[in-house]
């Protein structure tokens, strides 16, 4: 890290000497064609959408040489060096936070997309249950989440298909597999995009781009944290997918830090850092299309910060909920009910046969660890019926909504 941090130095005293910076996309016109008829818009509506319309031309950054001030790399080196030390943490005791970071972290990163879900709903959706669209669409992102890990070890354009893939497959199959092949805009209306906040580019730059992404990804001789900011910005720029792109782009980051050592053990929460200030996040990626790379990293840095603050005070929560138990709950140290309380923190919400799964124990077995928990306070059944019950640990649900509100309110700090 050090050497590299040297390194990164002296680039940044040869941009200061006059060597380029990073450089800032370009635009070129393209003639719009509605796909939306013309009878079900106004007139006014198809006269703001006459004429071409400008769309971006990313820059080709595999073989380009970052350039950064020194307070940008000090700052990127200092929340590495944080994001490391809360990954060896919790490496210790990897059952079950593993699994409720990714949760954490996959609600985190719908929100910034305004996908809002409380935990027990989440828990609910990842059960089976479909009525809240909004926490089947988190449940997604959590396999896309575990998809972008397990993927790490060979960061290509099929791993980011196939992370994409994990997200959207269920619910939109036609829209995954593939880079887009049509015009997409952010902001502005839905019948064209001359009135957009930013037009990624044409379909046709689309596949050339994620190419070179890829090259630059793959790349060995830039910081971690580093890289996986920028790499992250170039992703939402080029916004290869006709949907599902934030999302996609923000579990990149977590494949990057896995294949590049920063973390082993946990998905460290960086999207919940950035919900702490998404117009700060927004217009660091507009500052970073401009050529000023800067403002994206040390984003990223300041939420890592962030995320390793609100990722302790949830698993310091989770503790807490554990500690309680261990005094109400009357079973033998091997009994299947302390294994069940192991459970629970990964899945706040159960039913008995994803128990029994879960734990390998026969039927008669779960239903006697849930009755020791039930007893002891520890869960409670909420459905009130005879078949297909489900009991909830309101302990761990209220821990993870309270990691959702501080993620979400500006001024969290180390």
């Amino acid at each position: 890290m050090i050497n590299r941090m040297l390194w990164f130095s002296v680039v940044s005293d040869a941009a200061e000497a006059g060597r380029q910076a990073w450089p800032a996309l370009r635009w070129e016109a393209h003639r719009w064609v509605p796909s939306i008829s013309r009878g079900l818009v106004s007139r006014s509506v198809r006269e703001s959408h006459r004429g071409s319309y400008r769309a971006a031309v990313p820059p080709a950054i595999a073989g380009f040489a970052p350039v950064l001030s020194s307070s940008a790399l000090a700052l990127a080196d200092e929340a590495s060096i944080e994001v490391a030390r809360f990954d060896g943490e919790m490496g210790v005791e990897i059952e079950p936070f593993e699994a409720v970071l990714l949760r954490a972290e996959s609600a985190s990163s719908s929100q910034i997309e305004n996908l809002t879900s409380g935990a027990k709903a989440i828990a609910l959706a990842e059960l089976g249950d479909r009525e809240r669209r909004n926490a089947t669409e988190i449940v997604a992102n959590v396999r896309a989440m575990r998809a972008a890990i397990d993927l790490a070890d060979r960061l290509d354009g099929d791993a980011i298909l196939s992370m994409q893939s994990a997200l959207l497959a269920d619910e939109y199959p036609d829209l995954t597999g593939r880079w887009r092949s049509q015009q997409v805009w952010i902001g502005g209306s839905g019948f064209g995009p001359h009135q957009a906040t930013f037009v990624p580019p044409h379909a046709d730059r689309v596949a050339a781009a994620m190419a070179d992404l890829v090259g630059f990804m793959q790349r060995n001789d830039i910081p971690v944290l580093v890289h996986a900011a920028l790499a992250h910005a170039q992703f939402e720029t080029i916004h290869p997918f006709p949907d599902g792109n934030g999302r996609t782009g923000r579990a990149i980051v977590h494949a990057m830090l896995r294949a590049k050592g920063l973390t082993r053990n946990v998905t460290v929460p960086v999207s919940a850092g950035l919900l702490t200030d998404t117009e700060a996040y927004f217009d660091a990626l507009t500052a970073f299309r401009a050529g000023e790379p800067d403002a994206i990293v040390m984003r990223f840095a300041e939420a890592s910060f962030s995320a390793v603050v609100n990722g302790r005070q949830l698993v310091s929560d989770l503790h807490d909920a554990r500690a309680r138990w261990q005094t109400v709950i009357r079973a033998r140290q091997d009994s299947v009910a302390w294994s069940l309380v192991d459970l629970l923190l990964r899945h706040p919400v159960i039913d008995a046969p994803t128990a029994q799964r879960e734990l390998g124990v026969t039927a008669a077995n779960t239903q006697r660890a849930i009755r020791r928990l039930a007893d002891a306070g520890v869960i409670t059944e909420f459905t009130d019926r005879k078949r297909n019950r489900l009991w909830q640990s309101i302990e761990i649900l209220s821990a993870l909504d309270a990691f959702a509100a501080r993620a979400g309110r500006r001024g969290l700090t180390r």
